[in-house]
């Protein structure tokens, strides 16, 4: 990001392009608003969207969802008209000692994903774990009935 006085020429005027205008804008109220905040990089209050891979497999859905730094005694899941809901809220707490002053900071992040699954599924045999920050799901598919025909007499 350019500051200060920058020398005027009739040529600058024919380049002139509004979405740099605007990226310049977004630059500098983002700059803005990170000097006005007392957390600096502890803060966060967003909801965070994981990433998501979904297989399709024979007898079961496997989805995998990134949730780095999440407990897996903060996660929520549910399973409703083939649907998945994954929800999880993270607290951290920073407290620092040093001469003269203590520095206590809390942070709070929610992630949350709502997922149209492929196909129909029985929530009841669904298992998940969680390892090294990837939360995997295993939905059993359910067992669809074969069609019948139906003789006319």
């Amino acid at each position: 990001m350019r500051r200060g006085l920058v020398r005027w020429t009739p040529l600058e005027m024919s380049k002139w392009d509004p979405f740099e205008e605007i990226s310049r804008m977004q630059d500098r109220l983002s700059q803005l608003f990170s000097e006005l905040s007392p957390l600096g990089e502890m803060k966060s209050f967003d909801t965070l969207s994981p990433m998501v891979d979904i297989q399709d497999k024979d007898k079961e859905i496997v989805v995998k969802a990134d949730m780095p730094g999440v407990d897996k005694k903060d996660v929520e899941i549910d399973i409703k008209n083939n649907v998945l809901y994954i929800n999880a809220n993270t607290h951290r707490e920073k407290e620092e000692e040093k001469e003269g002053y203590v520095l206590h900071e809390r942070a709070f992040s929610r992630f949350a994903r709502t997922i149209s699954l492929p196909s129909d599924v029985m929530a009841e045999g669904a298992k998940a774990k969680l390892e090294d920050g990837v939360l995997t799901i295993n939905i059993p598919k359910a067992e669809i009935e074969e069609k019948k025909k139906i003789l006319i007499e």
